[in-house]
């Protein structure tokens, strides 16, 4: 039985991932380890980790790897609070010297498109016209098309952590004209993408990242939309918006569905995800689980691009 591993190391955490093929359930777990990281707060203001934050990273993916049951050969990448950090060169040699780990980093295109084909799998072989967002801390990726493989790929530097970083130092509750401005900067980002695509009527829109994830729980919480949180529908994400904005930075990790690693930046994640959603025209969402980690995992398990994979929610 073929089986595949994954070591994505982000901002938030190193999280390792063993999965294995059966027929009709395309990823089935077998082992996984999350070692948890804070990079947000070791990074300066342009974006380069510190001594600590490195230091960091080399224990997480030890530990992370060192917990490997069966040890696979291991596909380890890291996103783009190390993919965009001046001392990113840095990083990786002290991270393979230490632990004979070599991390890779991947563009944001090829991060959408690995989004992308994640997402079709998991949507089914039913699904035509497909528009997937996903919102990371550095950069937000949008992809779109009919096949396995998407049409279009857009990575932009617009994550919840650059956003926090330059407009909300601290997740600082905002003015309404600093509010203002953000939203100004997002939508002006966004109107200038060429061939931005559109959510036309019958298109499934998947969203795929944790910030989508935890607004959707946030708003269901709210008695907004059905507890099953597989849906986030712009009216309701502007009510959430509104609510991250009043609240205090210190107490959004009170927010259902807001976690205490992400509440700093749960404002400006949201902020993004109403500009994103207004700006490809997409009045709802579904939440789909699967992201680039799972489009590794397709690829490197040898996946059949025209197969489907099987819900995993039991929608």
């Amino acid at each position: 039985m073929r089986q595949a591993g994954v070591l994505d190391v982000g901002c938030h955490s190193a999280l390792l991932t063993l999965v294995r093929q059966r027929p009709g359930a395309l990823l089935e777990p077998v082992f996984s380890r999350k070692v948890r990281l804070r990079l947000h707060e070791t990074l300066d203001h342009k974006g380069q980790l510190d001594k600590v934050g490195v230091k960091s990273v080399e224990r997480a993916v030890a530990e992370a790897v060192a917990a490997d049951p069966r040890g696979p050969e291991v596909f380890a990448f890291a996103t783009s609070v190390i993919r965009d950090a001046p001392n990113r060169d840095e990083i990786i040699a002290r991270v393979a010297r230490a632990t004979g780990t070599r991390l890779q980093v991947l563009t944001g295109e090829e991060e959408a498109r690995l989004a992308y084909v994640a997402a079709r799998q998991w949507a089914g072989p039913a699904t035509g016209e497909l528009l997937v967002l996903d919102i990371g801390g550095g950069t937000v990726e949008i992809a779109s098309g009919t096949a396995a493989q998407p049409r279009t790929v857009h990575s932009l530097p617009l994550g919840a952590r650059r956003i926090t970083r330059d407009w909300l130092p601290g997740g600082t509750t905002p003015s309404p004209r600093r509010l203002a401005e953000i939203r100004r900067h997002l939508r002006r980002s966004l109107e200038a993408v060429p061939g931005l695509p559109q959510a036309e009527p019958g298109m499934r829109v998947l969203a795929c990242s944790k910030t989508f994830e935890q607004l959707a729980r946030l708003t269901a919480a709210q008695g907004k939309t059905p507890r099953t949180v597989r849906r986030l529908a712009l009216p309701h994400l502007r009510r959430s918006v509104s609510l991250l904005a009043d609240a205090e930075p210190s107490r959004r990790a009170e927010l259902p569905g807001i976690s205490r690693h992400r509440a700093e930046q749960s404002l400006a994640g949201a902020l993004i995800a109403q500009a994103l959603m207004e700006a490809c025209g997409a009045k709802k969402v579904e939440i789909c689980p699967w992201s680039t980690r799972e489009g590794l995992l397709l690829e490197h398990l040898g996946t059949p691009r025209t197969s489907a994979g099987r819900r995993r929610d039991g929608g």
